[in-house]
Protein backbone atom coordinates (compact mmCIF):
# COMPACT_ATOMS: atom_id res chain seq x y z
CA UNK A 1 0.00 0.00 0.00
CA UNK A 2 1.05 3.58 -1.31
CA UNK A 3 1.99 5.71 2.01
CA UNK A 4 -0.37 8.39 0.46
CA UNK A 5 -3.24 5.06 0.36
CA UNK A 6 -2.34 4.36 3.59
CA UNK A 7 -2.72 7.77 5.29
CA UNK A 8 -6.20 7.77 3.56
CA UNK A 9 -7.15 4.88 5.32
CA UNK A 10 -6.18 5.76 8.82
CA UNK A 11 -8.19 9.22 8.36
CA UNK A 12 -11.13 7.29 7.40
CA UNK A 13 -10.72 4.27 10.45
CA UNK A 14 -10.35 7.21 12.84
CA UNK A 15 -13.63 8.83 11.50
CA UNK A 16 -15.62 5.54 11.30
CA UNK A 17 -14.18 4.68 14.98
CA UNK A 18 -15.06 8.37 16.38
CA UNK A 19 -18.77 7.97 14.93
CA UNK A 20 -18.83 3.92 16.16
CA UNK A 21 -17.84 5.42 19.48
CA UNK A 22 -20.02 8.45 19.69
CA UNK A 23 -22.96 6.09 18.47
CA UNK A 24 -22.49 3.66 21.06
CA UNK A 25 -22.54 7.11 23.59
CA UNK A 26 -25.88 6.67 25.55
CA UNK A 27 -28.42 9.37 25.13
CA UNK A 28 -28.52 12.12 27.25
CA UNK A 29 -31.11 12.02 29.73
CA UNK A 30 -33.96 14.50 29.09
CA UNK A 31 -36.06 16.65 32.76
CA UNK A 32 -39.42 18.37 31.27
CA UNK A 33 -39.48 20.97 33.57
CA UNK A 34 -43.07 22.39 34.19
CA UNK A 35 -44.11 25.74 36.18
CA UNK A 36 -47.55 27.24 36.58
CA UNK A 37 -45.85 31.04 36.63
CA UNK A 38 -43.35 32.70 34.03
CA UNK A 39 -39.10 32.15 33.92
CA UNK A 40 -38.93 35.86 34.83
CA UNK A 41 -40.40 35.84 37.86
CA UNK A 42 -38.93 32.40 39.14
CA UNK A 43 -35.55 33.21 38.11
CA UNK A 44 -34.08 32.51 41.85
CA UNK A 45 -36.39 29.55 42.28
CA UNK A 46 -35.25 27.92 39.35
CA UNK A 47 -31.58 29.15 40.32
CA UNK A 48 -32.24 26.99 43.77
CA UNK A 49 -33.29 24.00 41.33
CA UNK A 50 -30.41 23.63 39.40
CA UNK A 51 -28.46 23.81 42.75
CA UNK A 52 -29.54 21.07 43.80
CA UNK A 53 -29.33 19.22 40.37
CA UNK A 54 -25.68 19.87 40.41
CA UNK A 55 -25.64 18.64 44.11
CA UNK A 56 -26.32 15.33 42.62
CA UNK A 57 -23.71 15.62 39.41
CA UNK A 58 -26.52 16.77 36.65
CA UNK A 59 -25.56 20.12 35.07
CA UNK A 60 -27.91 21.21 31.95
CA UNK A 61 -26.09 20.78 28.61
CA UNK A 62 -23.39 18.78 29.97
CA UNK A 63 -24.91 15.89 30.80
CA UNK A 64 -28.86 16.30 31.05
CA UNK A 65 -30.90 18.12 28.77
CA UNK A 66 -33.99 20.64 30.51
CA UNK A 67 -37.22 21.16 28.29
CA UNK A 68 -39.00 23.72 30.26
CA UNK A 69 -42.70 24.81 29.82
CA UNK A 70 -43.63 28.12 31.79
CA UNK A 71 -47.79 28.24 31.88
CA UNK A 72 -47.10 32.56 32.58
CA UNK A 73 -49.89 32.32 35.37
CA UNK A 74 -52.67 30.94 32.80
CA UNK A 75 -52.94 27.37 34.85
CA UNK A 76 -55.07 26.25 31.74
CA UNK A 77 -52.26 26.04 30.00
CA UNK A 78 -50.28 23.23 31.90
CA UNK A 79 -52.58 19.56 30.18
CA UNK A 80 -51.87 20.63 27.24
CA UNK A 81 -47.68 21.50 28.34
CA UNK A 82 -48.04 18.21 30.00
CA UNK A 83 -49.26 15.97 26.81
CA UNK A 84 -46.30 17.79 24.90
CA UNK A 85 -43.60 16.53 27.61
CA UNK A 86 -44.90 13.11 28.05
CA UNK A 87 -45.12 12.88 24.30
CA UNK A 88 -41.59 13.82 24.18
CA UNK A 89 -40.78 10.87 26.61
CA UNK A 90 -38.74 12.79 28.91
CA UNK A 91 -37.12 10.53 31.63
CA UNK A 92 -38.74 12.78 34.90
CA UNK A 93 -41.19 15.63 35.30
CA UNK A 94 -40.34 17.97 37.89
CA UNK A 95 -43.50 19.80 38.43
CA UNK A 96 -42.77 22.75 40.60
CA UNK A 97 -45.92 24.49 41.36
CA UNK A 98 -49.15 23.10 43.04
CA UNK A 99 -51.21 23.65 39.84
CA UNK A 100 -48.47 21.68 37.63
CA UNK A 101 -47.95 18.93 40.34
CA UNK A 102 -51.89 18.13 40.34
CA UNK A 103 -52.05 18.42 36.48
CA UNK A 104 -49.42 15.87 36.63
CA UNK A 105 -50.26 13.41 38.86
CA UNK A 106 -53.59 13.57 36.93
CA UNK A 107 -52.15 12.84 33.36
CA UNK A 108 -48.76 11.31 33.63
CA UNK A 109 -49.04 7.63 34.87
CA UNK A 110 -45.56 6.04 33.97
CA UNK A 111 -42.72 8.65 33.65
CA UNK A 112 -41.33 9.16 37.24
CA UNK A 113 -42.39 12.79 38.30
CA UNK A 114 -40.79 14.97 41.12
CA UNK A 115 -43.04 17.84 42.58
CA UNK A 116 -42.64 20.93 44.30
CA UNK A 117 -46.24 22.10 46.50
CA UNK A 118 -47.01 24.74 48.67
CA UNK A 119 -49.82 22.78 49.85
CA UNK A 120 -50.73 19.13 51.83
CA UNK A 121 -49.88 16.59 49.15
CA UNK A 122 -52.02 13.82 50.39
CA UNK A 123 -54.61 16.31 50.82
CA UNK A 124 -54.24 17.44 47.33
CA UNK A 125 -54.26 13.89 46.42
CA UNK A 126 -50.75 13.51 44.96
CA UNK A 127 -49.61 11.14 47.25
CA UNK A 128 -51.32 8.45 49.74
CA UNK A 129 -49.48 9.10 52.49
CA UNK A 130 -45.57 10.95 52.97
CA UNK A 131 -43.75 8.31 54.13
CA UNK A 132 -45.03 6.07 51.32
CA UNK A 133 -45.53 8.17 48.11
CA UNK A 134 -46.21 4.99 46.06
CA UNK A 135 -46.63 4.81 41.96
CA UNK A 136 -44.52 6.95 39.86
CA UNK A 137 -44.90 10.44 42.08
CA UNK A 138 -42.89 11.90 44.79
CA UNK A 139 -41.72 15.29 45.59
CA UNK A 140 -41.17 17.84 48.21
CA UNK A 141 -44.06 20.32 50.49
CA UNK A 142 -43.30 23.36 51.97
CA UNK A 143 -46.88 23.71 53.70
CA UNK A 144 -47.31 27.03 52.78
CA UNK A 145 -51.09 26.59 52.88
CA UNK A 146 -51.20 26.04 56.49
CA UNK A 147 -48.86 29.20 56.75
CA UNK A 148 -51.06 31.47 55.36
CA UNK A 149 -53.20 30.82 59.24
CA UNK A 150 -49.93 32.24 60.68
CA UNK A 151 -49.57 34.97 58.25
CA UNK A 152 -53.21 36.08 59.63
CA UNK A 153 -51.64 35.43 63.08
CA UNK A 154 -48.60 37.83 62.64
CA UNK A 155 -50.11 40.59 60.72
CA UNK A 156 -52.68 40.51 63.91
CA UNK A 157 -49.88 41.18 66.29
CA UNK A 158 -48.78 43.83 64.53
CA UNK A 159 -52.08 45.40 63.96
CA UNK A 160 -54.40 44.07 67.45
CA UNK A 161 -56.77 47.44 67.02
CA UNK A 162 -57.89 45.59 63.73
CA UNK A 163 -60.88 43.58 64.04
CA UNK A 164 -61.50 43.15 60.03
CA UNK A 165 -59.50 41.19 57.72
CA UNK A 166 -59.17 40.34 54.24
CA UNK A 167 -57.87 37.09 52.47
CA UNK A 168 -56.73 37.40 48.68
CA UNK A 169 -57.38 34.06 47.04
CA UNK A 170 -57.36 32.67 43.31
CA UNK A 171 -60.14 30.50 42.31
CA UNK A 172 -59.14 29.47 39.36
CA UNK A 173 -56.82 27.80 41.65
CA UNK A 174 -59.32 25.69 43.51
CA UNK A 175 -56.07 22.97 44.88
CA UNK A 176 -55.11 26.34 46.81
CA UNK A 177 -57.80 28.35 46.99
CA UNK A 178 -60.31 26.33 48.78
CA UNK A 179 -57.99 24.39 51.72
CA UNK A 180 -56.56 28.24 52.44
CA UNK A 181 -60.01 29.96 52.78
CA UNK A 182 -60.35 27.16 54.93
CA UNK A 183 -57.44 27.66 57.43
CA UNK A 184 -57.86 31.27 57.27
CA UNK A 185 -61.19 31.06 58.48
CA UNK A 186 -60.54 28.74 61.37
CA UNK A 187 -57.92 30.77 62.43
CA UNK A 188 -60.01 33.90 62.06
CA UNK A 189 -62.60 32.46 64.19
CA UNK A 190 -60.04 31.36 67.05
CA UNK A 191 -58.72 34.52 67.25
CA UNK A 192 -62.20 36.20 66.97
CA UNK A 193 -61.50 38.03 63.62
CA UNK A 194 -63.85 39.25 60.86
CA UNK A 195 -62.01 37.65 57.34
CA UNK A 196 -63.81 38.92 54.04
CA UNK A 197 -62.24 36.41 50.94
CA UNK A 198 -61.19 38.44 48.06
CA UNK A 199 -60.79 36.86 44.89
CA UNK A 200 -58.37 37.79 41.88
CA UNK A 201 -57.60 34.92 38.63
CA UNK A 202 -55.50 37.70 36.21
CA UNK A 203 -53.20 40.67 37.14
CA UNK A 204 -56.27 42.59 35.82
CA UNK A 205 -58.14 41.90 38.82
CA UNK A 206 -55.87 43.10 41.00
CA UNK A 207 -57.16 46.81 41.16
CA UNK A 208 -60.84 45.32 41.60
CA UNK A 209 -59.43 43.16 44.63
CA UNK A 210 -57.49 46.06 46.18
CA UNK A 211 -60.46 48.59 45.45
CA UNK A 212 -62.80 46.27 47.25
CA UNK A 213 -60.88 45.92 50.44
CA UNK A 214 -62.15 49.79 51.00
CA UNK A 215 -65.74 48.78 50.40
CA UNK A 216 -65.24 45.82 52.78
CA UNK A 217 -63.56 48.41 55.49
CA UNK A 218 -60.74 45.71 56.05
CA UNK A 219 -57.89 47.02 57.76
CA UNK A 220 -55.47 44.41 57.03
CA UNK A 221 -54.82 41.88 54.12
CA UNK A 222 -52.90 38.23 53.76
CA UNK A 223 -52.36 37.37 50.38
CA UNK A 224 -52.75 32.86 49.69
CA UNK A 225 -50.69 30.88 47.93
CA UNK A 226 -50.54 31.36 44.15
CA UNK A 227 -48.08 31.54 41.29
CA UNK A 228 -49.58 34.07 39.72
CA UNK A 229 -49.48 35.80 43.04
CA UNK A 230 -45.35 34.98 43.14
CA UNK A 231 -44.94 36.60 39.47
CA UNK A 232 -46.54 39.82 40.81
CA UNK A 233 -45.21 40.22 44.10
CA UNK A 234 -43.68 43.36 43.31
CA UNK A 235 -46.96 44.48 41.77
CA UNK A 236 -48.69 43.29 45.32
CA UNK A 237 -46.24 45.25 47.33
CA UNK A 238 -46.90 48.40 45.26
CA UNK A 239 -50.44 48.07 45.28
CA UNK A 240 -50.61 47.77 49.05
CA UNK A 241 -48.75 50.51 49.16
CA UNK A 242 -51.04 52.57 47.23
CA UNK A 243 -53.86 52.19 48.97
CA UNK A 244 -52.18 52.15 52.58
CA UNK A 245 -53.30 48.76 53.50
CA UNK A 246 -51.12 46.41 55.94
CA UNK A 247 -50.33 43.48 53.93
CA UNK A 248 -48.40 40.06 54.74
CA UNK A 249 -47.15 37.33 51.63
CA UNK A 250 -44.88 34.74 51.03
CA UNK A 251 -41.74 35.78 49.72
CA UNK A 252 -38.85 38.36 50.28
CA UNK A 253 -39.75 40.08 47.29
CA UNK A 254 -42.68 40.82 48.45
CA UNK A 255 -41.44 42.69 51.93
CA UNK A 256 -38.34 44.27 49.64
CA UNK A 257 -40.62 45.56 47.21
CA UNK A 258 -42.79 47.92 49.98
CA UNK A 259 -45.38 44.99 51.85
CA UNK A 260 -45.51 45.58 55.16
CA UNK A 261 -44.20 41.53 55.79
CA UNK A 262 -43.91 38.45 54.38
CA UNK A 263 -43.45 34.89 56.03
CA UNK A 264 -43.53 31.31 54.92
CA UNK A 265 -41.69 28.04 54.75
CA UNK A 266 -38.74 28.88 52.69
CA UNK A 267 -39.54 28.09 48.77
CA UNK A 268 -35.93 28.53 47.55
CA UNK A 269 -35.14 25.31 49.66
CA UNK A 270 -37.96 23.49 48.70
CA UNK A 271 -36.55 24.10 45.06
CA UNK A 272 -33.29 22.87 45.70
CA UNK A 273 -34.68 19.80 47.54
CA UNK A 274 -36.68 18.98 44.65
CA UNK A 275 -33.61 19.41 42.22
CA UNK A 276 -32.03 17.00 44.73
CA UNK A 277 -34.59 14.61 43.77
CA UNK A 278 -34.95 14.63 40.59
CA UNK A 279 -31.29 13.70 39.90
CA UNK A 280 -31.29 10.81 42.34
CA UNK A 281 -34.49 9.84 40.12
CA UNK A 282 -31.98 10.62 36.83
CA UNK A 283 -29.81 8.12 38.55
CA UNK A 284 -32.01 5.37 38.94
CA UNK A 285 -33.93 6.08 42.48
CA UNK A 286 -38.08 5.54 42.17
CA UNK A 287 -40.07 7.87 43.21
CA UNK A 288 -42.06 4.84 45.38
CA UNK A 289 -38.53 4.37 47.13
CA UNK A 290 -38.47 8.35 48.03
CA UNK A 291 -40.62 9.67 51.05
CA UNK A 292 -42.29 12.97 50.36
CA UNK A 293 -39.72 15.45 51.86
CA UNK A 294 -40.77 18.76 53.73
CA UNK A 295 -39.12 22.22 53.82
CA UNK A 296 -38.89 23.07 57.44
CA UNK A 297 -36.89 26.30 56.64
CA UNK A 298 -39.30 29.20 57.89
CA UNK A 299 -38.53 32.41 57.02
CA UNK A 300 -39.98 36.06 57.87
CA UNK A 301 -39.26 39.06 56.61
CA UNK A 302 -40.51 42.66 57.79
CA UNK A 303 -40.17 46.15 55.81
CA UNK A 304 -39.92 48.39 58.45
CA UNK A 305 -39.81 51.45 56.43
CA UNK A 306 -43.33 50.31 55.56
CA UNK A 307 -44.30 49.87 59.12
CA UNK A 308 -43.54 53.59 60.16
CA UNK A 309 -45.10 54.84 57.13
CA UNK A 310 -48.55 53.28 58.43
CA UNK A 311 -47.98 54.07 61.65
CA UNK A 312 -47.45 50.85 63.03
CA UNK A 313 -44.70 49.86 65.77
CA UNK A 314 -43.76 46.08 64.87
CA UNK A 315 -43.69 44.06 68.58
CA UNK A 316 -39.80 43.69 68.91
CA UNK A 317 -40.54 39.82 69.48
CA UNK A 318 -41.38 39.51 65.95
CA UNK A 319 -38.47 42.05 64.70
CA UNK A 320 -36.03 39.96 66.70
CA UNK A 321 -37.14 36.86 65.06
CA UNK A 322 -37.03 38.27 61.72
CA UNK A 323 -34.90 36.73 59.44
CA UNK A 324 -34.26 40.20 57.38
CA UNK A 325 -35.33 43.63 58.19
CA UNK A 326 -35.75 46.76 55.78
CA UNK A 327 -35.54 50.09 56.46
Amino acid sequence: MKRRDFIKFVAGSAAVWSFAARAQQPAMPVVGFINAASSESYAPLLAAFLKGLSETGFVDGRNVTIEYRWANGHSDRLPSMMAELVQRQVTVIAATSTPASVAAKAMVTTIPVVFETGGDPVRLGLVPSLSRPGGNITGVSQTNVEMVAKRLELLHQMIPAVGTFALLVNPANPSLAEPTVTEVQAAARGLGLELHVVNASTEADFDVAFARLNQLRAGGLVIGPDPLYVGHSEQLAALATRHAVPAIFENRAFALAGGLASYSGSTAEAYRLAGVYTGRVLKGDKPTDLPVLQATKVELFINLKTAKALGITVPLPLSGRADELFE
